[in-house]
């Protein structure tokens, strides 16, 4: 008996927190596609602020995602490696490494924005250049994909493989490929997952960043709340979550199928 009312108790404040969270969501997007708010539904329903916002906004959104995909790849060029170059070595060293590439998270978005400015605000084509803020990107959501292979290299005996690899004549870099990579596979994957979502999200770095023609998602949302009526920040938000929500399905289905592989 006492383990049902827990666990009763636990889907009941489950239940409440998703419904908390859920309903501020619904409310923007009922908003969205409102004639108007104010009058509530009997004033009927509308897709010209979404067709409004994407007129406005839509290079804000190809931005992001591009922004995004940059950042991704290069998490992917740096990390995995770096990941697995820190195991490998090990010992203090490494650790300190680590955690000069963590530091970035420990510091508000906003530092690490004026650093960036202060160190290379004068080189102007650079600075004025959505790759500026693909460089504050990549600082901030490098540790996470870090972090995620090293996680899983600390789960497996990698030495082993990598070690019959070597006795069998393979060499560094293609033990690196067919050996490491395959197993590391699941962590790669939660970290673009990660990388990815805090990409598109992430305003407080942006927002410093950017300049009028680099302004991503998150900057052109906050403006619409800023200057819009509501009906047209809200049909913004209804943008952001159609372009985000697929992405972050796509790219957990992805990693339930590489788990589910690397089980099998």
């Amino acid at each position: 008996m006492g383990l049902r009312w827990t666990t009763l108790a636990g889907f009941a404040i489950t239940a409440l927190i998703a419904l908390f969270l859920v309903v501020p969501v619904l409310l923007s997007v009922y908003a969205g596609l409102s004639v108007n708010y104010a009058r509530g539904i009997s004033a009927g329903f509308t897709l010209d602020w979404v067709r409004q916002v994407w007129s406005l906004y839509s290079d804000t959104v190809w931005r992001s995602l591009i922004v995004a995909l940059i950042t991704l790849a290069l998490t992917l060029l740096i990390g995995v490696p770096g990941a697995y170059a820190l195991v490998r070595r090990g010992g203090r060293f490494a650790r300190i490494v680590e955690e000069l590439v963590t530091l970035p998270v420990a510091i508000p978005g906003l530092a690490l924005a004026l650093a960036l400015i202060l160190t290379y605000g004068g080189f102007g084509a650079f600075r004025q250049s959505t790759l500026f803020v693909v460089v504050g990107h990549v600082l901030f959501t490098l540790p996470f994909m870090m972090r995620a292979v090293i996680a899983i290299l600390e789960t497996i005996d990698w030495r082993t493989l990598d070690e019959g690899a070597a006795s069998l004549g393979s060499p560094a870099w293609l033990r690196f490929f067919d050996v490491i990579l395959p197993n590391v596979r699941p962590g790669i994957v939660a970290g673009a997952l990660t990388v990815v979502t805090l990409s598109i999200g992430e305003f407080n770095l942006t927002w410093m960043l950017h300049t009028p023609m680099t302004k991503t998602l998150p900057v052109g949302l906050a403006d619409a709340y800023a200057s819009m009526r509501l009906e047209v920040a809200s049909a913004y938000t209804l943008v952001f979550l159609i372009m985000v929500i697929p992405l972050l399905i796509g790219l957990q289905l992805a990693a339930d199928l590489t788990e589910k592989r690397t089980k099998s």
